[in-house]
């Protein structure tokens, strides 16, 4: 036992400060440098083969993919101004009531977070949103950016394209579209209304606050126009994909570049520019983690859980899938959603647990990372938004609203998964 203990120790080491670089961001060095530095370290002190870390880099071929169309899509909406418009535009709709205005830009994060992840929202709604509130002279805007968070979470799993975790828990396994809405649409719409109602009452004295009436609508070019309606069809083609039981990444890749070239014909020029602000590094990022995790699996440690799990799953199902929802949400927040995502995933392979777990373990890794800023990759990229704009939100403070937001929605979202398995 001590020497299986002795012969883990260098990769759980390695694995936990990567994740801690990943989380911490030391020297501010991009997070993709820690998770591509403890994946080297692995191969160069012979931990794991060179073989099995390529191996474990393609097992994402599929998410780089799906990222890549995604970040394409969101930067031609950024750079067009599409989501300064739609942010503008709820600004106008709220008529200088700050809490109509919450429920506006709240209901403007669950449509982005539903068609185009939960990364363009957190990178490319947030400072839109920002813009806007200081546009209509909001004396406190966190209610407002925090809707931008908690949304990018609660709204992630309404369908397979709404966060690039749902394809590293499921992998080459994903649910038709048909069987992804009848497993979580009444999950995931109780998800997106608790977090709305619980912010909003804990928020209301922020929200009695007094807001200007009159908000300038930008004019939308007509390559936003093109841009708006290149990402709609891009959602097309990626639920005709989930439907058909499609991997996602190809669709998705191939619809991203499409409307990308599309601008770029009706621009006459090729937007390289476009391209060089985009964050590239987040695919390294994700590489690396698979990388991490499959020196962990080397340890024992997914088939340690595996059998715990197994042993759960018969003793009983609905409480193996409770209590995996709950842990991994909570693991999460240690670790980040995507490690965890990568562990859980294989865990539940391993074990061959029934689906109703399954299901449990992606409601836990999409709406957990609400208790903390260090929960998901999302919830990151929406701190590091903020301070390029001079915005500081303490990590206790979201801790505080995140206890008080995450803990009971992720409680009903389970119960109402399990109900909806026994149906």
């Amino acid at each position: 036992m001590n020497a299986v203990l002795n012969s883990a120790f260098p990769v759980w080491a390695i694995a936990a400060l990567a994740a801690l670089g990943v989380i911490a961001r030391p020297f501010r060095l991009p997070e993709a440098v820690w998770a591509v530095l403890g994946a080297l370290l692995l191969c160069v002190l012979g931990e794991l083969p060179w073989t099995q870390a390529l191996h474990a880099v393609g097992k994402g071929t599929d998410v780089y993919l799906f990222l890549a169309g995604m970040m394409l899509a969101s930067e031609l909406a950024r750079k067009e101004g599409l989501f300064d418009y739609m942010a503008v535009l709820a600004a106008r709709r709220a008529d200088g009531s700050a809490v109509r205005l919450f429920f506006l830009l709240y209901c403007v994060g669950v449509m982005v977070t539903i068609t185009m992840s939960n990364d363009a929202t957190a990178v490319v709604l947030t400072p839109a949103v920002l813009a806007v509130v200081r546009t209509v002279k909001a004396r406190q805007p966190l209610p407002y950016l925090y809707a931008c968070a908690f949304v990018a979470n609660a709204a992630s799993f309404v369908l397979p394209i709404s966060n690039p975790a749902n394809l590293v828990i499921f992998g080459e396994h994903m649910p038709t579209l048909g069987q992804w809405l009848a497993r979580f649409l009444l999950p995931s719409a109780l998800a997106i209304i608790m977090t709305y109602f619980i912010l909003r009452v804990l928020q209301r004295e922020a929200l009695a606050q007094q807001i200007e009436k009159e908000a300038e609508i930008p004019v939308l070019s007509a390559a936003g126009k093109a841009t708006g309606w290149g990402i709609a069809l891009m959602a097309i083609v990626m639920l005709t994909a989930s439907a058909l039981g499609v991997s996602l990444g190809w669709p998705t890749f191939a619809a991203g570049i499409a409307v990308f070239l599309g601008i770029c014909l009706q621009k006459r020029q090729l937007l390289w520019h476009y391209l060089a602000e985009i964050s590239w590094s987040v695919l390294p990022l994700v590489a690396g983690l698979f990388v991490l995790v499959e020196g962990l699996a080397r340890t024992g440690v997914i088939d340690s859980l595996a059998h715990a799990l197994s042993a759960l799953s018969a003793h009983s199902v609905p409480h193996a899938g409770f209590a995996s929802g709950v842990s991994v949400a909570l693991a999460s927040n240690l670790i980040n959603n995507l490690p965890a995502g990568l562990i859980a995933g294989n865990t539940v392979a391993a074990a061959h647990a029934p689906a109703q777990v399954l299901n449990a373990v992606l409601v836990g890794i999409d709406l957990g990372p609400n208790l903390s800023v260090t929960g998901s990759l999302a919830t990151i990229l929406w701190l590091a938004a903020l301070r390029r704009e001079g915005v500081e939100v303490g990590a206790f403070a979201f801790l505080k609203l995140g206890v008080a937001t995450m803990l009971p929605t992720l409680l009903v979202a389970l119960v109402a998964l399990a109900f909806m398995g026994a149906a």
